[in-house]
């Protein structure tokens, strides 16, 4: 029996004359209080009931009468318990279950007036004058439930409403009753596997009922504009949720005082009740715990936050960023035990259907701390971090447009709308947007995808307003999938306007005017030729490579001139300086610019006039350069290579190629002339590429997915880890030698106005963690800069068929500090060491190579033009090219995640047609309940936690300095066999299975037992 229901069947048992009521001719609202006065005993609270019924006869409105408030008071009870009495008697998640076991005996009532006594100081607090709002406050709580009584998943998820509390005994009762095992000999404590709260009920077992109740997250009821109304004039007023914003003046004051701080709030997309903003003076970033700090701000929003106090700082076991902690290692200032909220491992924090791309391993960082990492140091060695919660919103950076499932909710004007992102707060929407049928049958629309825009957040409210913009389709398919994650990262793939459209030549097919040829120089009798992967479309970089008499050689890199078609100013221009760039997915590509001039007027593409702007240089064999031109042109180009086309020559320099092997070629110049030139430009590539890694340049190369789509159905039919081989390369130095000579030009032309590119280092504090678990694992790494670390990742790790797979882990533990590369404009950085880039190690460099994808190059065009005299006149200033800076910054990160989600979408496809499939995987991060892989087979990365391993009886987690291991212990197949002992750690070698999970696109990884996995390293 429930226990909720057993309690309930003992108290009518014990005291049968309750079970009359003599009440029943009294209006409905008097029977209300007479059942309740019907199953309790107490005299204190009989007596409190009595007084409900005498003062609501008295009383004309809903609002209780002045005796009922002193009797309410005497007793304790706040105005905010005096309804629910008996939902709240069945939260049974208030009290802990060794509390419940020994009071099997005693009255609920007992209990509950227990739990409201407990209560009733923090509201008396909040009824009292002159008490601030802090005080009022109290503990922050990260969790509301919407008055319908439904928990809400995600930033919310967290506390029980009333009816979900049976739910919720039973999951209760089911973790008392399972059985632990007792320490290992080895010591430390095992934990049994797939129990997932055994360890908090544990913990709430020592702490007394009041102290647990205190703990507990209020409910707050859900807000909407329907429900506003409804609510007026109803017994309890709407409670404020969320503090409302300063002022703009106080905001600016208290920026100016160092008071505030201003930064771009991130949230953790593991644990949604976790976000961090960086901190200013570059040390560790500071944490925003539940969706009240946060006050209404999403992912990506510039925001203001103001310090906690000191005593509400928190804990962290290691001194590493509480985002890296693992699952129980983080407490408050103050010392109450207990995990942050949506820690659990297979709880609510759980993300199987999420590809990992950033391993949470204890001693290296995340992107939480990608600002530094110096943390308050304590006696006992643990680190406190500050805390802080928002106060304004500067700049709402997301889009407010979420992809989502509606549910209907009987009896209410809205429905509710649940984000399939969790970081985003469910969402109240009006029937009126629901499709016809919604509410009359819901179970239709149950898989079906829909966009929500956010309109508004009341203060009052845990939940958003929203209104639906449009129904994607069927959850689980890739273009109604696609739709989503485009319209959720505001990539905007409409259809170009007219307007736009018309800035466009209308003369087709266009050809170049007499006058802007004779204005050029004149290139298309060169052996000039595109280098590309297969399927591009938009050929925007060309190569040319012409032995001279000397022996030197003549390189080309010629990149067209998109400039001379986007004019400053216009529709166009307008909109591509939006976009910023254009958007790479699985299946398809978002242009920047309109497909007539990215795929046909500005594309490169064979034997057809095209304008360039080019570098020449003349350069040594051994790739010294003499001289260097920089000049608008015309090319013809005379052949479309593939890298695998360009490959191939390499791979076989003495091979004659026959017309057939390769694409159309102008018949002006051989295949012979093109191998050559081909073989030339490798030849200098190499001598180029020594040179800067020689020269303390660093590249951290990472495993990338690629797939292979049915023409028809552009479904995924294989998938692959991209090879990159030395015609990528090839391409790659000459690229990068191009954009440092443009960096160096525009710069020495316009000192304050160009638009560069700086990377900068890692954090110091950041590199230290990571030399120390180097150091700990035995490997010989040198990080004190990026030469040293470029030698250390080159050298051997291992003989062995698993050396490479090595070296991918430690590639990517290595990536971790590493700081993201931003475009700024140098007038608005006045220590030009700030402009360096750190990977490439040089003191300048920029984008010029890519201007039909990347806006930030067509201005790098425009300021090339102007230094050249051969292009209008410049309508530039320095604050419009930081603010365009800014942006084109922006849209990077967003294209770069969008790509990412596109390829976890079709891999996801992938594994739900083609699986469940099975690879080797070699740990790169371990946590104290979870690990993450990287599956060597197809180079995604995974977490697994250990509470869903099956066959699994325990496991024990164990840190040395840096070093995480987790000791798992396996149940033997045969009961005559002992439990066998697997040890997990940073390179351990495993074999893991994928399997398509219940949720569209999703999947998990599941690791196989150790008997049938590789042997560790």
């Amino acid at each position: 029996m429930d226990p909720r229901q057993a309690r309930g069947a003992s108290l009518k048992n014990r005291d049968p004359k309750h079970g009359q009521s003599k009440v029943g001719s009294n209006p409905p609202q008097k029977d209300a209080y007479a059942r309740l006065l019907s199953q309790h005993c107490s005299s204190r609270f009989t007596s409190y009931l009595e007084q409900c019924i005498k003062e609501s006869l008295q009383r004309d409105g809903s609002g209780p009468g002045p005796g009922l408030k002193a009797q309410s008071e005497r007793l304790n009870i706040p105005q905010r318990q005096r309804d629910p009495v008996f939902n709240d008697l069945s939260d049974s998640s208030d009290f802990s279950p060794s509390s419940m076991k020994s009071r099997a005996e005693e009255s609920s009532l007992a209990l509950y007036m227990e739990k409201l006594n407990s209560l009733s100081v923090q509201d008396d607090c909040e009824r009292k004058p002159g008490v601030t709002d802090r005080q009022r406050r109290g503990q922050r709580r990260d969790t509301t439930t919407s008055h319908d009584g439904d928990i809400e998943s995600g930033e919310e998820l967290g506390a029980l409403t009333p009816t979900n509390a049976k739910k919720h005994q039973k999951q209760q009762k089911k973790t008392r009753d399972s059985s632990r095992e007792a320490a290992d000999a080895l010591g430390g404590d095992w934990t049994p596997a797939n129990e997932q709260e055994q360890e908090k009920t544990k913990a709430k077992s020592k702490v007394p009922l009041r102290h647990a109740v205190d703990q507990q997250p209020r409910a707050v009821p859900a807000s909407s504009p329907a429900e506003k109304s409804k609510n007026k004039g109803g017994r309890a007023s709407k409670k404020q949720v969320f503090e409302s914003y300063m002022t703009a003046e106080e905001v600016s004051h208290g920026l100016k005082r160092g008071e505030l701080i201003q930064g771009q709030l991130r949230i953790n997309p593991k644990k949604y009740q976790e976000a961090f903003i960086p901190s200013p003076d570059d040390t560790q970033d500071i944490f925003l715990e539940g969706i009240e700090a946060r006050n209404r701000a999403l992912n990506g929003d510039i925001v203001v936050v103001q310090i906690l106090p000191r005593e509400q700082w928190k804990v962290v076991k290691s001194d590493t960023d509480c985002e890296e902690a693992g699952e129980s290692e983080i407490q408050t200032a103050e010392g109450k035990a207990g995990r942050p909220p949506g820690s659990e491992v297979d709880g609510a924090g759980r993300s199987d259907g999420q590809l990992v791309h950033r391993s949470q391993n204890l001693a290296l960082t995340d992107s939480a701390r990608k600002s530094g990492e110096d943390s308050v140091p304590q006696a006992n060695g643990e680190a406190l971090q500050r805390t802080a919660k928002v106060v304004y919103i500067v700049e709402k950076k997301h889009s407010r447009a979420v992809t989502g499932f509606l549910k209907f909710l009987p009896d209410k004007p809205f429905a509710k709308f649940s984000p399939v992102d969790h970081r985003v707060p469910r969402i109240n929407v009006p029937l009126a947007d629901c499709p016809d049928g919604f509410r009359f049958r819901p179970d239709d629309f149950a898989s079906t995808l829909f966009i929500c825009r956010i309109t508004g957040w009341a203060a009052d409210s845990a939940f958003a307003d929203g209104r639906l913009a449009k129904t994607l389709g069927q959850a689980g398919e890739i273009e109604p999938e696609t739709e989503g994650i485009l319209t959720e990262y505001d990539v905007d793939f409409s259809e170009f306007s007219d307007e736009v459209l018309g800035c466009l030549p209308t003369a087709l097919p266009w050809t170049i005017p007499a006058e802007e040829m004779a204005s050029r120089r004149d290139l298309r009798t060169e052996c000039i030729f595109t280098i590309d992967p297969s399927t591009a479309r938009d050929l925007d970089d060309a190569l040319s490579c012409r032995r001279l008499s000397d022996g030197n050689f003549e390189v080309g890199v010629h990149i067209a001139d998109v400039s001379y078609f986007v004019e400053q100013g216009n529709a166009l221009d307008a909109l591509a300086s939006r976009r910023a760039t254009s958007v790479y997915l699985v299946q398809k590509v978002i242009p920047m610019l309109p497909r007539l001039l990215c795929e046909e007027l500005c594309s490169l593409n064979p034997l057809v006039d095209r304008l360039t702007f080019s570098v020449v240089w003349t350069i040594t064999p051994e790739g010294k350069i003499l001289s260097e031109w920089f000049g608008r042109s015309v090319i013809r180009s005379c052949v479309k290579l593939s890298y695998d086309h360009a490959q191939s020559m390499i791979d076989a320099p003495e091979k004659l190629f026959s017309a057939e092997e390769l694409p159309p070629v102008d018949p002006a110049h051989p295949i012979d002339e093109i191998h050559q030139a081909v073989l030339h430009l490798h030849a200098i590539a190499q001598q180029l590429r020594a040179q800067r890694f020689s020269g303390g340049a660093l590249r951290l190369d990472q495993l990338k997915l690629s797939f292979s789509l049915d023409k028809e159905t552009m479904m995924p039919q294989g998938c692959f880890v991209y090879q990159y081989r030395d015609s990528n390369k090839l391409v790659e130095e000459f690229m990068l030698l191009a954009n440092i000579a443009t960096a160096h030009h525009i710069r020495r032309h316009f000192p304050k106005l160009a638009l560069l590119r700086r990377h900068p280092p890692p954090k110091a504090k950041m590199v230290d963690e990571l030399q120390e678990l180097c150091d700990q694992l035995g490997l010989q790494v040198d990080l004190s800069s990026s030469g040293a670390l470029h030698k250390s990742l080159n050298s051997t790790l291992g003989d062995d068929e698993y050396s490479s797979a090595r070296k991918e882990v430690l590639t990517h533990l290595c990536s971790r500090p590493m700081q993201m590369a931003q475009y700024f404009c140098t007038g608005v950085v006045d220590d030009e060491k700030l402009f360096r880039h750190y990977a490439l190690n040089v003191p300048l460099y920029t984008h010029f190579t890519s201007p039909i994808r990347r806006y930030a190059d067509v201005i790098v065009h425009r300021l090339l033009a102007a230094s050249l005299n051969c292009g209008p006149h410049l309508q530039l200033s320095t604050a419009e090219v930081e603010k365009q800076a800014s942006h084109c910054n922006d849209r990077k990160t967003v294209s770069k995640r969008v790509q990412e989600l596109s390829s976890e979408l079709f891999f996801g496809v992938f594994v739900k047609e083609c699986g469940p499939l099975d690879s080797e995987a070699m740990v790169m991060g371990v946590l104290d309940q979870s690990f993450d892989v990287l599956v060597l087979r197809y180079g995604v990365q995974k977490r697994i936690y250990c509470k869903s391993i099956v066959g699994l009886d325990s496991f024990r987690h164990r840190k040395v300095g840096k070093k995480s291991e987790l000791t798992l212990l396996w149940n033997p197949e045969n009961l005559e066999k002992p439990r066998e002992e697997q040890v997990i750690s940073v390179f351990t070698l495993v074999d893991v299975q994928l399997k398509a999970d219940g949720a569209p696109m999703k999947y998990s990884a599941e690791l196989k037992r150790p008997e049938d996995s590789p042997a560790q390293n």
